[in-house]
């Protein structure tokens, strides 16, 4: 592996390409119209242009992309986050034409693609797994059946889903005909697809997530938890590494029942295994997610692994370390989002100790309306969670990013809420939050 197609954009390609360049690696960047002069472009060691600004004729055209790497020359593709990088169909093109796809195979990105699939798949391998329907389905009337068997409340959410999109929570057999319709009409313009499965729904939950890696020798190795909770619309907004809700007996039971879910499927790459977690010893499969996390820099910090370089050289083939990283320390990142696209007029950013900044922002760039809200990630580091959220509060109220709104003024209220402080949240306290500061 000499030379890396970078098939994203943003911070993500940003991160991508400094990682190759540290291995040695050359890269490519592909880019649409509305992204002529991003960051990651200027960064690469070659650029392309794969389309106009909509995703779909240009970050999501798996012709253009593919035959971008081969016209100059890349033997790899990286995916990132988003995108894709969960296409199985992308991953297979890749695979067809001796580009190695950093990431797992076609077969296991399809297999665990299909939620309804990896429940299946989960089960047989013995991992814990919410109650709910033991297949997909695209009928009112069988979901409904199926609901019925679980038992109200239940989560109906999209086969082929991710990100929230044909996703609902259905309290009563009165509203499953109308939420229905609106999960899977979301379901089939986010993901042409209509299949639809449903969860016994588990009330005030953590989201905890477990960072794996699997070579191609055999070995996972656990990189420890992220606790994902902070979610708004199901989008995470703040996350943390470790989780010190665990105890350190259903910590141990999530690694290994990580590694046995990795192992089952012969996963090779980077991955999280997303569980809903109700208590000591309670914690229950979701699914899992075949590519690098936004959330991936507070589990480096953690563990003082480069998680994109650890990619990189498995996908070369070298072996994973046989020790597992010890775990040191807290970690926290804050996404900021715009919340209106707009030319960059001033910006200031935190550092100092234990503060990173992972974004593809400059002054005077231009943020377009086409993508994802993200344009920055505050994370921090420090012995503690209570030094951690201290740093990061610090750094928030530092942060300066003129020209256009976002949600630096939202997170500092979070980071501020006593019950944050006191680690009292579970997936519903943002809702809960907003809700009460609208009284």
């Amino acid at each position: 592996m000499k030379k890396v197609l970078v098939a994203n954009r943003g911070e993500i390609a940003v991160r991508i390409i400094r990682a190759c360049r540290e291995l040695g690696l050359a890269t490519v960047a592909i880019y649409s119209t509305a992204d002529k002069t991003a960051l990651h472009v200027q960064l690469a060691d070659e650029a392309i242009c794969v389309g106009p600004a909509d995703p779909q004729k240009s970050y999501l055209n798996i012709d253009q992309i593919v035959a971008a790497a081969l016209a100059l020359g890349a033997d790899a593709v990286h995916p990132g986050y988003g995108f894709l990088s969960e296409n199985a169909a992308f991953a297979q093109r890749c695979e067809e034409q001796q580009l190695t796809f950093i990431g797992p195979a076609a077969k296991v990105i399809a297999q665990m693609g299909d939620k309804a699939a990896a429940r299946e798949i989960m089960q047989a391998a013995g991992v814990p797994v919410i109650p709910g329907s033991p297949e997909g389905f695209t009928e009112q009337q069988v979901g409904a059946q199926m609901a019925a068997t679980v038992g109200y409340p239940v989560m109906l959410k999209a086969a082929a889903g991710g990100g929230g999109k044909g996703m609902r929570v259905i309290t009563t057999p009165e509203q499953f005909s109308h939420e229905f319709q609106l999960a899977q009409s979301e379901a089939e313009k986010s993901f042409a697809d209509g299949e639809m499965y449903l969860e016994k729904f588990i009330e005030r939950p953590r989201h905890i997530e477990v960072q794996i890696i699997g070579d191609t020798h055999g070995q996972v190795l656990v990189l420890g938890e992220r606790d994902c909770s902070l979610q708004q619309h199901h989008q995470k907004m703040i996350e943390e590494a470790p989780s010190d809700v665990l105890d350190d007996a259903t910590r141990q039971q999530m690694f290994q029942t990580s590694i046995t879910a990795a192992q089952a499927i012969h996963y090779v790459g980077a991955g999280t295994i997303e569980f809903l977690y109700a208590g000591p010893g309670k914690f229950y499969f979701m699914e899992m997610n075949t590519r690098v996390q936004v959330e991936h820099p507070i589990t480096e910090l953690i563990t003082s692994q480069d998680i994109v370089a650890l990619q990189l050289q498995v996908a070369a083939g070298q072996a994973l370390p046989a020790q597992t990283p010890v775990i040191h320390g807290h970690a926290l990142e804050c996404r900021i989002n715009a919340t209106t696209p707009g030319r960059i007029t001033g910006l200031h950013l935190p550092g100092g100790n234990g503060i990173r900044v992972d974004t593809a922002l400059y002054p005077g760039y231009v943020v377009p309306a086409d993508y994802d809200a993200m344009i920055a990630k505050v994370i921090v580091y420090a012995a503690d969670r209570a030094t951690a959220v201290a740093k990061m509060r610090a750094a928030i109220g530092e942060t300066v990013i003129s020209g256009i709104e976002t949600n630096l003024d939202f997170l500092a209220q979070l980071l501020a809420a006593p019950a944050y402080l006191a680690d009292e949240i579970n997936i519903t306290f943002i809702d809960e939050f907003v809700a009460a500061q609208s009284k």
